[in-house]
């Protein structure tokens, strides 16, 4: 199986590091024209330095809960490529949060994680759907999580209930633009060390919480974002294009 992006265009939201860095990349390796984005300037420069000459990749600046904003991107992308052809969902995260007891958490902070993690997929595919609708093709794949199926890891609530939000967002969107030919599909990525926030994670459980999370694992291994690109390439693909509103899970074989 082999897969070729030339001519698309492509949407690639959290593109500063982590899975975003390496789905970004890995389309563009494939010949797509690739727009890269996320808020974190100096990972968006770091991602722009590793890409290799004659890659179409373009980064920029944008916070996806800027309905404006995105808006504007996804314009600007059509305008320059004549159409846009996949959007990968992948901007999210805790922001720095930890786990706390329900009644410690601040609205506000609930509130933050969902707007990247939900409002902010909602927002870029609302954008990109009228432009797919007219070219009756069209992919968008969403990045949830593993803590969107069963408890979460970290604890966080918001976390848990936004990465479960974005499955069911992927359902309903999927038999809602599947008459135009649009698919869209789910990655649910498990514990990954993929970037500082998972870094910091790993460390905090210790050799004996590693060996568990590890152990935990039907293949006894963590995994890479390579493994959580070749999902998302998969769905991006002519291979998948009689299968929309499923989300797979990429977590080694989580018990």
């Amino acid at each position: 199986m082999r897969f070729s992006f030339e001519g698309r265009s492509v949407l690639v939201t959290g593109a500063a590091h982590g899975f975003g860095r390496e789905i970004a990349h890995s389309f563009a390796r494939l010949g797509a024209t690739v727009y890269g984005v996320d808020v974190a300037e100096e990972g968006l420069a770091e991602t722009a330095r590793l890409a290799e000459p004659g890659w179409a990749l373009t980064v920029e600046r944008l916070d996806v809960t800027d309905r404006e904003g995105v808006r504007d991107t996804v314009e600007r992308i059509v305008s320059e490529t004549g159409r846009i052809d996949v959007v990968v969902n992948d901007a999210g995260g805790v922001l720095g949060q930890v786990g706390r007891p329900l009644e410690e958490v601040p609205f506000e902070d609930w509130r933050a994680i969902f707007a990247v993690n939900l409002d902010g997929a909602f927002n870029t595919s609302q954008a990109a759907a009228p432009h797919m609708k007219r070219q009756r093709s069209g992919r968008i794949v969403n990045v949830s999580s593993g803590a969107g199926l069963r408890v979460s890891l970290t604890g966080i609530q918001a976390y848990a209930a936004a990465k479960a939000g974005l499955i069911g967002l992927t359902r309903q969107l999927a038999h809602e633009l599947g008459p135009w030919n649009v698919t869209v599909n789910c990655v649910a990525p498990g514990f990954v060390r993929s970037n500082p926030t998972t870094e910091r994670q790993w460390q905090s459980y210790g050799p004996e919480g590693q060996k568990r999370l590890v152990e935990s694992l039907a293949l006894r291994r963590l995994g890479s974002p390579r493994d959580i690109a070749a999902g998302v390439l998969f769905f991006a693909s002519d291979h998948a294009g009689w299968i929309t509103g499923q989300t797979l899970s990429i977590d080694g074989g989580r018990l």
